[in-house]
């Protein structure tokens, strides 16, 4: 029972992390320097599929299921509804590939959005001053 109950919440962490990594920069807009947080993560996250590479969080969950003699999520909600999020079928590298790259683009143009927003800042304050 502690085992399913760990692979569940690496299960929870795995699927965070994902969307940290996706969206996070929306995050960066209001709290800045979560930026020095979230730019590791998202190039972390990018090379992964990039490189076609398995997360590190992924075998220790497989273990834990194993562990827990679970085959997997087939009758709850997290397996039913959340697992093909993080683990779609049909996924190849050329999949993980445009993923990494959207991943790259997505993030790339948020921060270029924000980074927009603070010279805009800095040029109205200096030119009332």
């Amino acid at each position: 029972m502690l085992t399913i109950a760990a692979a569940a919440f690496i299960f929870a962490i795995h699927l965070a992390f994902i969307l940290f990594v996706a969206f996070g920069a929306l995050l960066v807009v209001r709290f800045r320097r979560l930026a020095w947080v979230h730019i590791p993560a998202a190039v972390w996250g990018a090379s992964l599929e990039l490189l076609s590479l398995t997360c590190p969080l992924t075998p220790l969950e497989n273990r834990l299921l194993q562990m827990s003699g679970a085959a997997g999520y087939a009758d709850s909600f997290i397996g039913h509804y959340l697992m093909p999020l993080i683990y779609p079928p049909g996924l190849t590298p050329e999949i993980q590939s445009l993923l990494g790259i959207g991943v790259i683009s997505v993030n790339l143009l948020i921060y270029s959005l924000i980074y927009s927003l603070i010279v805009i800042r800095q040029r109205r304050r200096a030119w009332r001053a």
